[in-house]
């Protein structure tokens, strides 16, 4: 209970210090195209340096669930370019995610386990189930917030390592379409614009053809049954 308690405290601090030096006005657009060309050019004389910076900088806002991922992704590709920003944001967004679903999962499961077991049951016993196909389809389709689903998860019995792969393979699409789209930050007023009703039916259509295929592959098995 006290590593609970202490864990709880420091995250709590973390969040709080963000807020409260209003450090997520450094995670803008605004801020980013006001100084880029002076990024930029301290990013070419230190590219080691930046590239470890911004990993660990993102690795803490993921794991926070703090607001900002969105616009560092942008961020990655006008810094570093579609292939470099694409690898760190990809790696960085998959560990800060797994470090916050365990951080759910070591402060509250026993506590949700203990309060809505039998519930959590029904739910347990389909991600034991079906819990990387359901994980994948919810990482490629946007509508769903990638913090909330990070923390949820964490509550369930998914396995870690499950959760690490589905995650970094489920969320590269988007991840490619933001840095992609970050190579022409000056043109972007809000990551929303970016998010157009083509481009989230086509993550939708992405999510569920697992499910298709799925079923396609069931219904031929029990007709080669017969």
């Amino acid at each position: 209970m006290n590593k609970r308690i202490a864990l709880l405290a420091l995250l709590a601090a973390a969040i709080a210090a963000y807020f409260w030096f209003d450090l997520g006005q450094y995670l803008s657009l605004d801020a980013f195209k006001a100084q880029q060309a002076q990024i930029i050019a301290a990013k070419d004389a230190n590219p080691l340096l930046y590239i470890g910076g911004f990993f660990l900088i993102y690795v803490i806002v993921t794991a926070l669930s703090l607001p900002g991922a969105a616009i560092m992704s942008l961020v990655a590709g006008a810094l570093f370019g579609v292939v470099t920003g694409t690898i760190i944001v990809s790696f960085a967004s998959s560990i800060g995610a797994t470090l916050a679903f365990l951080s759910a999962r070591f402060l509250l499961r026993d506590w949700v386990q203990s309060k809505f077991g039998e519930r959590l049951k029904a739910i347990d016993d389909g991600i034991a189930r079906d819990g990387a196909m359901y994980l994948f389809t919810i990482r490629l389709i946007p509508l769903f917030p990638f913090f909330v689903v990070n923390l949820l998860m964490g509550l369930t019995r998914i396995k870690t390592r499950t959760f690490y792969w589905v995650s970094q393979i489920g969320m590269l699409p988007a991840t490619v379409v933001f840095v992609n789209a970050g190579t022409q930050i000056s043109k972007i007023d809000s990551p929303a614009g970016l998010l157009s009703p083509t481009l989230i039916g086509s993550f939708v259509l992405l999510g569920i053809f697992p499910w298709i295929a799925r079923g396609l592959v069931a219904a031929v098995k029990k007709v080669n049954a017969r």
